[in-house]
Formats: C-alpha cells, structure tokens, sequence
C-alpha cells in the first residue's frame, strides 16, 4: 500500500469517527433538560413516568428527564413557581384549590378525572354500600382526600351524615386507629395505602370505591407553570407524549411496568403490593376515542369546581379554561 493510500485510509477512518462523535454530542447537546417533581413519595401510581424513562422514550424526544420524590403538594408547587422544576405530578384537585387562590398554574393532563379513593371497613363490620356509613365511625384528618368531601359524598348517597361519627385524628395515625378497630371506617388510595395495608393485615377488606359512588375528585394530574408553558411548550409536548406512551404500555402490561418501577425504587413494597398499586392505577386512567392520554374534560372541571365551592375550600371560581389546557398534548 502506498504512502498516499494509507493516508487516505487514515484519513477517511478519522473522519468517520469525528462524524459519529459529533453525532452523539449534538443528540447530547440537544437534550432538554426536564425536572419533573412528585407531591409524594415513591408510590406505584407514578410507573408510568418510569416505563418512558426505562423504554427511552423520554430519550427518543430529546429530553433529559430528572423525576424527583416530593413531600407534600405545597412545596412542590414553590418549587414550580420558583423555577426549580418544570412539571409537578400530584392530586389535579389540589391544582384546583390553588390556582382559584391565585396560583399561576394550569393542569397541562390530568390522568384519573375521578380519584381512585376507596373506604375500607372490617368484614365483622362492613360498609359495603355508602348507606352502611350511618352508624359507623370514620378517621379523618385535614387534607384527607377521602373525608374532606364527605359531605358531598353524603349529599350525593343521601347519607344522614349527622349519623356518621367523625374522628379527627393526626393524618399519620389514621391507619393505625383503623387497624386497632378504634374506628370503623377509613379512607385509603387503591394506588397506594390499600395493597400494603391489605398485605401487613393479611385480610381482605370490605372495599367501597368512592369514584364509583360520586365523588368526583380530580386525581392524578401534571401541572406546569404559566411561565413556563409560555416559555417551553415544545418541550412539554415532547414530554407528554412520551408519557402518554408509558401510560398505554403501562395499560397493556402492568407487570412490566411494576418492575420498572421497582427498578427505580430502592426499598420498595413488595412485588405483589407493586403490581396492584400499578393495576389500580392504570384502571383509574380512561383511554377514550378521539382524545390524546391525559386529555381533560371540561365538565370534570366544572364539577369539581361546583363541589370545592359547596364544601367551602374556595369562594368564587374563575371560568374552568383558567384551570386547564389541553393544547399541549398529542404532541408531534
């Protein structure tokens, strides 16, 4: 081989690999960086999130996704406002209560139009139909999703709540005061509390699901800041999408997405407490025609709205397009 050929060889070799490393720093460059924070703490409702991360679909857009654990709704939304993180996950209701208090926020896809909150009783004791809560104690605590509303549940049942004996008691404790039968009632999350309460008892509980019975609370949702939906509607496109992906394959294969989620949760529950989490969570979240995942109706808006009014956790709500957005999704 020639002088000149060699070189040539050498040449076009050096060239290859300055073509396939700049490649792969663009692609690197381009990624957008993502910070998505949780209200709670790891829980089998969020495996949608990590079947995008585990199957790159996150990736394939272009996104840097950090998906962080939270403590509680109000620190998470600081940390939107501040500008620490682009997207929250929490409850869509709390979403509600604070942009009516001047918040500015909108639910850019709420996942469970209905919180899948369930009130469980011993079987010796049971409430199987919600006019079996009369006579009955229930746990209760502030901010508790599933008796903050008991009034309205109560209205919609034509329960006599006068004959329901509410127990105040730390939120931390409510469980407990349950198990040691110190009261009848409690209300749980099927996506959460019910699967490991079930499993530590070793008993099946009597299981009223609260959805099933009209209360219509908006559950899980993503809730991005007005400036930022201003600012990187792109991105949030791209982000929704891939999530919309893992929300289907999570619907298709649960187990797959329970150990996704494991993958990604050190300490985790059981895999048996997992995979029901997960379950319940993706029968929460309604695949309907003619709308992308994650899709919000608006009368699920108004709903909650009229119901937040009548229970007093806010005054005069704003007009229901102030509360949501549905132009972010279905994204290219």
């Amino acid at each position: 081989m020639t002088t000149v050929r060699r070189f040539a060889k050498v040449l076009v070799h050096s060239l290859l690999g300055i073509a396939v490393w700049s490649s792969v720093s663009a692609t690197a460059l381009a990624a957008e960086q993502v910070n998505v924070r949780f209200s709670w703490k790891l829980k089998g409702e969020y495996a949608a999130l990590y079947v995008a991360k585990e199957k790159a679909y996150f990736a394939r857009e272009g996104l840097e996704v950090r998906l962080g654990e939270g403590a509680g709704a109000p620190a998470a939304l600081g940390g939107l406002l501040q500008g620490q993180e682009d997207l929250v996950l929490l409850p869509g209701v709390f979403a509600l209560t604070a942009i009516s208090k001047g918040m500015p926020i909108k639910i850019v896809a709420l996942y469970h139009p209905r919180t899948p909150v369930a009130l469980i009783s011993w079987p010796e004791k049971p409430v199987r139909v919600p006019k079996d809560l009369e006579g009955k104690s229930i746990a209760t605590s502030i901010g508790e999703t599933g008796t903050t509303y008991l009034d309205s549940f109560c209205k919609k049942n034509r329960i006599d709540c006068d004959k329901v004996k509410r127990v105040q008691v730390n939120a931390q404790t409510r469980v407990t005061q349950f198990i040691q039968h110190q009261v009848d009632v409690v209300s749980v999350y099927q996506t959460n509390d019910l699967p490991i309460i079930e499993e530590k008892e070793g008993t099946k509980f009597v299981v009223l699901e609260m959805d099933k019975h009209g209360l219509d609370v908006p559950g899980m949702a993503l809730v991005s800041s007005d400036a930022i939906i201003a600012k990187k509607p792109e991105v949030l496109r791209k982000f929704l999408k891939a999530v919309g992906e893992g929300v289907s394959e999570m619907k298709k294969n649960t187990p797959e997405a329970a150990e996704m989620m494991m993958k990604n949760w050190p300490g985790h529950p059981s895999a048996t407490a997992v995979a029901a989490q997960v379950k319940a969570t993706a029968a929460a979240i309604p695949m309907s025609k003619g709308h992308p995942v994650g899709w919000t109706d608006d009368k699920v808006i108004v709903d909650a709205l009229a119901m937040l009014k009548e229970t007093g956790e806010i005054e005069a709500p704003k007009p229901s397009a102030a509360y949501f957005t549905n132009d972010l999704l279905g994204g290219k």
